[in-house]
């Protein structure tokens, strides 16, 4: 019988194959580069248990952040929480210093109060401020609107019994400024429709109109300004002059320059009309004061022609200018009608005085008095600007409040 042939495969060696050598196997060497079988490979990590809270594992969210990191973190929030609530103890403190001062100054609106430096819970803690800045808008004093008083404290004492009961407060020294602005004063003393502009270190110009019977008249007038004591400022006010047109001039006064005088153009108007100065010349108190003798008035009167040379002359225009109308008006009231003069407005005129002019244009104040039994507020150098009246101010030793 023939023996089954067996596939080369599944030779095995064995002594039932006589006369065939098989090769030994070859040794297989593990591949560094080969993935290693099954049984080889290291056991995967056990994945962890699916019964753990999914809250737990958020709070040790930072489990990996090292301390110094922690650390800093709490620094940081600490810090802006100490931030917060000392600018809110400053808000606090502010509030209470500007109702405090509104009380005491009995102002109708609160100042604004900006206390310096930081931390401010640290100088609360110590009871003392390094410095505070107050300022307060539209003061009242005499006549005038201050439009702002601003003045700045250093070395505050503060007074009470704990961190938010503060009652009062010390200022070692303080200074500050004053603006008496010229916009204002143009809106409150308007009833005269008079402006003020600042001219050079110390003066004001006032230019406008003033209503005199019936009738508007251009008036001007200079101020000087000057520190009255130690709270107050005064105007010393010269130069007032009522134009009536191009007319006559008005000067409040007994000087002999002041009173009611004729302009130049008013003159050669009466110097060219030969009735007018017919007129003049009748009249005794006009040739007396003119220095006419009375034989050249008489043969004025009866001569057109001599009229002309008595009133044309530079001597008789010059002395005709220079004399108040007002004592002549008096005794002649026709002469202001003849002049084109309104005689109702020689009794309005007259009234008008210097004094009551002057204090119409003044531009005086004081400051009103500070809480505090002790202490003092100076104002010190006054300058005339462009926008207003500026004086600066120094104090000390004030207290407000308890």
């Amino acid at each position: 019988m023939r023996t089954p042939h067996r596939m080369i495969n599944d030779r095995t060696p064995s002594d039932d194959w006589p006369g065939v050598s098989v090769p030994p196997e070859p040794i297989r060497r593990a591949d560094p580069y080969a993935e290693p079988s099954a049984p080889d490979r290291p056991d995967d990590p056990w994945p962890p248990p699916g019964h753990r809270r999914r809250g737990r594992r958020r709070r040790h969210r930072f489990a990996g952040v090292s301390i110094a990191a922690k650390g800093v973190v709490a620094v940081v929030v600490l810090t802006a929480f100490l931030a917060l609530a000392d600018r809110w103890a400053v808000l606090y403190a502010e509030h209470r210093a500007a109702q405090q001062l509104k009380k005491e100054l009995k102002l109708t609106a609160a100042p604004e109060v900006e206390i310096k430096g930081f931390p401010f819970l640290t100088q609360l803690a110590d009871r003392r401020v390094d410095e505070m800045k107050v300022t307060v808008p539209d003061v009242a004093a005499d006549r005038v609107t201050l439009a702002e008083v601003s003045a700045t404290a250093h070395d505050v004492r503060i007074e009470g019994s704990g961190p938010t009961d503060i009652s009062g407060a010390y200022v070692d020294a303080l200074h500050g400024e004053v603006l008496l602005s010229f916009a204002d004063m143009n809106r409150e003393l308007g009833a005269s429709q008079v402006t003020f502009s600042g001219h050079g270190h110390d003066r004001v110009l006032a230019r406008g109109t003033l209503p005199v019977a019936g009738h508007e008249l251009r008036v001007r007038a200079d101020a000087t300004i000057r520190r009255l004591g130690a709270s107050g400022i005064s105007t010393d006010i010269d130069g007032m002059r009522l134009d009536i047109g191009d007319l006559a001039t008005y000067r409040p006064g007994t000087g002999p320059s002041e009173g009611l005088h004729l302009t130049a153009a008013s003159v050669r108007r009466i110097t060219e009309e030969t009735d007018k100065a017919r007129r003049l010349l009748a009249i005794p108190a006009v040739v007396h004061r003119a220095g006419v003798p009375d034989s050249v008035v008489r043969q004025a009167l009866h001569g057109d022609k001599k009229v002309s040379e008595v009133t044309g002359s530079p001597r008789f225009v010059k002395s005709l200018m220079g004399m108040n109308l007002v004592d002549i008006a008096l005794d002649h009231p026709w002469l202001l009608e003849k002049l084109g003069l309104d005689p109702s407005l020689l009794d309005g005129l007259t009234r008008l005085t210097r004094p009551e002019l002057a204090d119409r244009l003044s531009l005086a104040f004081r400051l009103p008095k500070l809480p505090g039994d002790h202490g003092y507020v100076r104002l010190r150098d006054v300058t005339v600007e462009k926008d207003g009246i500026r004086v600066d101010l120094s104090g000390a030793g004030l207290s407000v409040g308890t």
